[in-house]
């Protein structure tokens, strides 16, 4: 038997809820020992990962504490991406390690949430026989309704898209983070119809989180220590958040001088922006706070006008290129990164040229580079044709990562001499005797520790040296 979660009543009013669900992170602290442990993985965007947390925060109001080790736990969760072939197969290759654990331990319940979940539904369920619960980004608050019944021994599956769910009462559990970055979801959803794109068919309709739950959030890090928040939606540049019994609104420029004044040292980013909505007034909030980072992501997918329309994002090559030029005219030091896809449907040699043109001109400091997968149920797989060959997309791929890596070479190069306030994240990667830190333009940079500094700390850092990756430097 499959239950559906909506066929059952779940509280989700304030004054019904457990105190965590509004927003009390003493509770979580304070919580004893649970009796069940739950492991969760998290792949694809930064969302995903901020979901996990969301997950993570409703399952500590039930029997369920978490555990890094997989083998202790006696629920597994997966959360998927779809946005690409590759990543849903990465889930299901994870999903046959798990059957090895269920195996040894046949009372384990595997659970897939997140897009993927949402995207196949209940095929997922009959097409891999040890998923016993499939959850959809909008259905989290129904997993205290839908784990009993699975430990039951029932399956149980809630896809429902909301046009409401922002999670804006629920205070995230921070898993495997550094303890001084998180991650704040401002809104969900998208209703740009990009063709190539499952996020409007996996994640819904657009709708923003109350501004206010977001700075309570935001104060609430900072006061733990956190010092660099990175506010999150699939385009938050077209956040917009009315009151409705004032009218008041607040839109996403608004916002974001909202969360700068939080405090001074607690630096704020955001991800991802769609170039059609970004607008002045966010550049001039940027320019005009300093712990507003000067960073900017802004996807260009193809250089191409008629690839860019085939694509449906709604602005073509010159839009895009002014777009870039009023960046750099109203913030000189921003730097700005990019994703880029070669091979979608018809793309010619000359149009792939356009794409590296256009890098070129913009000098994207960095960029996320992929070649075109088709989705299912995607516009472009009902309307287009895959028909650019895969060695094709290959070959383009490879020549768009060796421009942008010389680009970025280049980039970084140019900040030789520079001197950056750079926040210590921790130990580098290469060795523990370095500090590890991000410039406000987002560029990572390695130097030498120095006693009596320690993670969460601003320091001065001269550049000495770089590569296509990051920099080096020196405390000064």
């Amino acid at each position: 038997m499959i239950i559906d979660s909506r066929e059952i009543k779940v509280t989700t009013s304030k004054e019904q809820m457990p105190e965590h669900l509004q927003g009390s992170a003493l509770q979580q602290e304070s919580r004893s020992a649970h009796t069940k442990k739950f492991y969760i993985e998290s792949y694809g965007c930064q969302m995903n990962f901020n979901d996990s947390e969301i997950v993570a925060s409703i399952l500590s109001s039930m029997d369920y504490g978490n555990t890094r080790d997989i083998e202790e736990a006696d629920l597994i969760l997966v959360n998927t991406c779809s946005i690409r072939e590759k990543a849903e197969e990465t889930v299901r290759k994870r999903l046959r390690y798990y059957e090895s654990i269920k195996r040894k331990k046949p009372h384990v319940k595997i659970g897939v949430l997140g897009c993927m979940a949402e995207r196949m539904k209940k095929s997922l369920l009959e097409e891999v026989e040890i998923v016993d619960l499939v959850v959809g980004p909008d259905a989290y608050r129904d997993l205290p309704a839908l784990i009993p019944a699975v430990e039951g021994g029932e399956k149980g599956i809630n896809v429902f898209l909301s046009r409401t769910e922002t999670y804006d009462d629920i205070m995230p559990v921070r898993l495997d983070d550094n303890g001084v970055c998180a991650f704040i979801s401002i809104m969900r959803g998208c209703d740009n119809m990009c063709t190539f794109c499952v996020v409007p068919f996996t994640r819904g309709r657009e709708r923003s989180r109350d501004p206010y739950s977001i700075l309570a959030e935001a104060d609430d890090l900072f006061q733990k220590g956190y010092r660099d928040v990175t506010l999150l939606g699939q385009n938050v540049d077209s956040y917009k958040w009315t009151n409705p019994e004032t009218g008041e609104t607040v839109n996403f420029a608004q916002l974001l001088v909202m969360v700068a004044g939080v405090h001074p040292q607690l630096r704020v980013r955001f991800s991802t922006s769609h170039p059609k909505d970004i607008t002045d007034e966010v550049l001039y909030a940027i320019r005009d706070h300093e712990n507003i980072c000067k960073y900017i992501h802004l996807p260009l997918q193809a250089g191409s006008s008629r690839i860019l329309k085939l694509m449906n994002r709604t602005y073509d090559r010159p839009w895009y290129e002014a777009k870039v030029r009023r960046i750099y005219e109203i913030i000189p030091d921003c730097a700005i990164s990019s994703d880029m896809m070669v091979g979608f449907c018809t793309e010619t040699e000359e149009e792939h040229r356009e794409t590296l043109e256009v890098m070129q001109q913009a000098r994207f400091s960095m960029a996320y580079m992929f070649a075109y997968s088709e989705r299912p149920g995607t516009p472009a797989q009902k309307r287009l044709t895959d028909d650019v060959p895969p060695e094709v997309k290959k070959r383009r791929l490879q020549e768009v990562i060796r421009l942008q890596n010389q680009i970025s070479y280049a980039h970084n190069r140019a900040d030789i001499g520079k001197v950056f306030e750079v926040l210590i994240e921790g130990d580098s990667r290469r060795s523990e005797r370095d500090f590890k830190g991000r410039t406000s333009q987002n560029k990572v940079v390695n130097f030498p520790k120095k006693e009596g500094l320690q993670k969460g700390d601003y320091v001065r850092v001269r550049i000495l040296d770089a590569t296509s990756a990051s920099l080096r430097g020196e405390i000064v």
